[in-house]
């Protein structure tokens, strides 16, 4: 992997992952592809990760596939492509602990899916979110089907596609795309303690909800009911558990590990 493309740094139990070709707002490489996937399982194979921070360097998130190597492309080489956006997205998906993007400046096309295969989004308030494949007479890939119409609902989704407008960040978090706003100049402090944060709760837990939270898109009622109910049994034997009741009854905060 080229690591210009891509910076990875742990900082406590938080993996700080930044997308790092500013000069190109951060579009797409494979080398940036193939660095986010192995910074997932990085994340996956370490237990001290307990959250993943992912941020774009300069002055936007990114601008999602670079649009001057698509003409140069064939439809192999396109599909090849795609190939490994996609396991960038399931890796995403499945990993157990949660992941936050930080976005500022401009997510487009596919950076906008990026940022929704997150768990989390936080965002600048000047941001803007521009699903862009319209524009060069393209449909969104890496996820962006089946994200942003759960995220947003049908119609809206489709607007978004169809005429490829901004939206900005206000309009984004009323629609739910994004979970808090700040001001640009405090995004990724902000963003810093948030992951934080998550990273000293019970990961264990937060895993299993990541999990059968992304399950119900696919799933009926009666199949997460008996999810939650194998999980909870399973959970409840855990330390994190016994220490939650244990600092609840001292009126203390918990120290989860983990475990």
């Amino acid at each position: 992997m080229n690591q210009q493309d891509l910076l990875v740094k742990q900082e406590g139990k938080v993996l700080h992952v930044t997308l790092n070709r500013p000069d190109a707002l951060n579009a797409f490489s494979r080398d940036m592809i193939e660095g986010l996937t192995e910074a997932m399982e990085t994340a996956k194979n370490d237990s001290e990760i307990r959250a993943v921070l992912l941020s774009g360097a300069g002055r936007s998130f990114s601008a999602g596939g670079d649009v001057k190597q698509m003409g140069e492309g064939t439809p192999v080489m396109t599909y090849e492509h795609i190939g490994r956006l996609n396991q960038l997205i399931l890796a995403m998906s499945e990993l157990d602990v949660p992941i936050v993007a930080a976005v500022h400046g401009y997510a487009a096309g596919a950076g906008v899916c990026l940022a929704l295969a997150c768990d989390m989004v936080l965002a600048a308030e000047d941001s803007k979110f521009i699903m862009s494949f319209a524009k060069v007479g393209l449909i969104s890939d890496g996820g962006g089907l089946f994200f942003l119409p759960r995220t947003i609902g049908l119609y809206r989704a489709k607007e978004a596609l169809f005429l490829a407008e901004p939206i900005d960040a206000v309009t984004a978090h009323q629609w739910g795309m994004v979970n808090r706003l700040y001001p640009a100049d405090q995004l990724f402090e902000e963003a810093g303690r948030y992951a934080a944060k998550l990273a000293e709760g019970p990961s264990r837990a937060i895993g299993q909800i990541k999990r059968i939270a992304n399950q119900s898109l696919v799933s009926d009622l009666s199949d997460i009911l008996e999810m939650e109910r194998i999980t909870q049994a399973m959970i409840r034997t855990t330390d994190d558990h016994k220490e939650g009741v244990c600092a609840f009854v001292e009126k203390r905060q918990p120290n989860f590990q983990g475990k």
